[in-house]
């Protein structure tokens, strides 16, 4: 039946597409892989179980609606200032470059400005979802690389709105004027909308929030995406404008967070279906057959991608191998250059077969960044050793201000200047224990030089870099960064420049422990395990247990490098029914009056034991001193604070005892 035509395609399209993402999940690569193999598989020109792709494209198109309502969600201004320096000037020198030689380039091929500068537009965005997952899978979110790469990927994904209003512009051969009359009605209808919704916004889901109906919300907010998606392109803007501006518009709101809940069950399965459908519109045959004109796009894609990332990360400041592994992780086309590729050839900017060569070379390069980016840190640190660049590396960073400090002797070398490197910093300042550090962000060093801080800048992975921190003289050396591939490469360094060297590193898996303890690490901190560690000791002293048995399991867990916590076996009830009696125990405080009769008397004297059964187990002076387990010779004074201890009706009787203005 017609009417189940539909139907009948989600189930193939969500059958088909669990297979393939499962069989990728064993294989560790990302799902939108698995998506675009399953829609190439599915489509008219795979394996046709599909032929008729126009309702999933409609499908699809709802999906890049909820995508950019996402992003308009996550996109925050406090986010934009503190990524500032990244997503602009990385952001922007990398676009701009981009977009420049891509479309000189493309310009000598095929002879059309407006064709050659769209090209442009579509090859300089990079895949915000496939690095951010790589990246949070690899736990490199906030290594130097993932910062950068996040600021560049934010500046792209904003880039996606004047992209979209130059599509016309370009199509048409529109002149300055129109240029100008577009993006002036897009600055009004922007406005308004975000006037409109600081206004009248947050009072709907004010009240919306105030009926407490889960379902109410989420349709609101689903009504709020597509309504202002719709009434954007009612305007002759894109529909996804309207979707990213609503985003952003709740972004701004005290209810964001529930939004991106609620929201992301929905957006997963469009955004799915949308790059499902990307591997439908995928020519397989033209693929095979002009495989000799499309490796070297590919290629053409990478090199450049990659030198442009790398030049804008050497224009922020980054080292060199910081700057190859960020051009390595964001050398592939976006989702967001499929939207525009898809509104690119309605208006007629990509030329005949470009369309197809395009949606190859882009789905090769998507495959690609999960394999490039497991590389990448072997990548950019051999290739950033080769003899030339290294010396390249070594007059750059000689013209940064703020020298090395001179020779130190049994000093702590400190690799990052995180939380974790300040914190030791501090207590070593106040220890008087000698202490350098090595740090990779500009800004940090400069702002803690000017503080006073035993600081440079440089890369710890490299030896010449450790030496200069007088490594073949120190007594310790302590990691505190957040890269897993650049702490094992920094331990194997100094281990092969210090054998002598005492090695301590932070980490944030357990599973990491054996691995840097055979490069050569000391001792090797584990974030997770001192969190468990943090927890169970908080609950047991909750239950009251014994602190030297908590502080024994504590030891315990450490002394077995991590291993014990998987199979310890902590005394049950036996242990804390010997302990139960605890909870009868009682502490409280009382207060000496002046006309109290207490004041004068010494604890021998009012018999407090005998009379009430309570202990005083410390006495608070005015002067705030105190006086643990005060002895019978004790004198008490007005304004003293007696800490009694006892069981709940030792104490009560005790206070009612104390507070009898006579004495007895």
């Amino acid at each position: 039946m017609e009417e189940f035509e539909v139907l009948k395609s989600l189930v193939v399209i969500f059958g088909v597409s669990a297979t393939v993402v499962f069989i990728l999940h064993r294989l560790r690569l990302p799902p939108i892989v698995g998506f675009l193999i399953a829609g190439i598989c599915l489509g008219p020109h795979g394996f046709r179980f599909i032929n008729d792709i126009h309702e999933v494209e409609l499908l699809a198109e709802i999906g890049i609606i909820l995508l950019l309502f996402t992003i308009g969600l996550e996109f925050s201004l406090k986010k934009l200032l503190r990524f500032r320096s990244t997503v602009i000037g990385g952001g922007l020198a990398q676009v701009s470059l981009t977009i420049a030689t891509t479309a000189t380039v493309t310009y000598f091929l095929i002879k059309d400005i407006r064709s050659a500068v769209f090209i442009g537009f579509i090859i300089a965005l990079s895949s915000t979802v496939i690095v951010l997952k790589m990246l949070s899978d690899r736990g490199e979110i906030d290594t130097p690389h993932g910062r950068l790469m996040v600021g560049i990927l934010i500046f792209q994904d904003l880039c996606i709105v004047p992209f979209m209003l130059l599509v016309p512009v370009l199509a048409g051969g529109y002149g300055l004027i129109a240029l100008i009359v577009t993006m002036a009605k897009a600055v009004i209808i922007i406005g308004t909308i975000i006037f409109g919704a600081n206004w009248l916004v947050p009072r709907i889901l004010h009240q919306i929030v105030h009926t407490r109906s889960r379902e109410l919300f989420i349709i609101t907010i689903i009504f709020l995406c597509l309504g202002t998606a719709l009434l954007t392109s009612r305007f002759g803007l894109s529909l996804a404008l309207g979707a990213f501006l609503a985003g952003l518009v709740i972004s701004e709101s005290e209810y964001a967070y529930q939004a991106m809940a609620d929201i992301l069950p929905f957006t997963n399965s469009f955004t799915g279906i949308f790059f499902i459908s990307v591997g439908m519109l995928l020519d397989i045959g033209f693929l095979i057959s002009n495989l000799s004109l499309v490796i070297p796009i590919v290629l053409a894609i990478f090199l450049l991608k990659t030198l442009m990332g790398l030049m804008a990360a050497l224009i922020l400041g980054y080292t060199l191998r910081i700057a190859m592994q960020t051009g390595l992780g964001i050398f592939q086309i976006g989702e967001f250059s499929f939207v525009l590729a898809i509104a690119g050839e309605k208006a007629g900017l990509i030329p005949g077969n470009y369309y197809q060569l395009f949606l190859s070379a882009s789905v090769i390069t998507m495959v690609m960044t999960p394999f490039i980016m497991n590389a990448s840190p072997w990548l950019s640190s051999s290739l950033s050793s080769r003899r030339l660049l290294k010396r390249a590396a070594r007059i750059r960073d000689k013209g940064r201000k703020g020298g090395i400090p001179g020779k130190r002797v049994d000093h702590v070398i400190i690799v990052g200047f995180g939380l974790n490197g300040r914190n030791l910093a501090r207590v070593l300042r106040e220890t008087s224990i000698p202490y350098i550090v090595i740090e990779l962000n500009a800004s940090t060093v400069r702002s803690m030089k000017k503080a006073g801080e035993p600081i440079f800048y440089g890369d710890g992975t490299r030896l010449e870099i450790l030496h200069k921190a007088s490594l073949e003289t120190a007594k310790l050396l302590v990691i505190a960064i957040s890269d897993p591939a650049s702490t094992r490469k920094i331990v194997q360094t100094a281990r092969r420049g210090n054998p002598e060297l005492y090695i301590i590193v932070r980490t944030r898996y357990a599973s990491e422990v054996e691995d840097l303890k055979g490069l050569g690490a000391n001792e090797v901190i584990p974030e997770e395990f001192e969190t468990s560690i943090e927890i169970f000791a908080r609950v047991l002293h909750h239950y009251h247990i014994p602190k030297n048995f908590i502080l024994d399991q504590i030891d315990r867990i450490r002394s077995d490098n991590y291993q014990v916590l998987r199979g310890v076996e902590l005394p049950r009830k036996s242990l804390l029914e010997r302990y139960e009696m605890l909870y009868d125990i009682e502490t409280e405080t009382f207060f000496i009056e002046e006309d109290s009769f207490v004041a004068g008397h010494s604890l021998g004297d009012l018999k407090l034991r005998t009379e009430a059964g309570a202990t005083v187990l410390a006495v608070k002076r005015g002067d705030n001193s105190i006086y643990p387990n005060p002895g019978a010779e004790f004198m008490l004074k007005p304004h003293d604070i007696l800490f009694l201890v006892g069981t709940k009706e030792d104490v009560d009787k005790a206070i009612t005892f104390l507070s009898d203005k006579k004495p007895h």
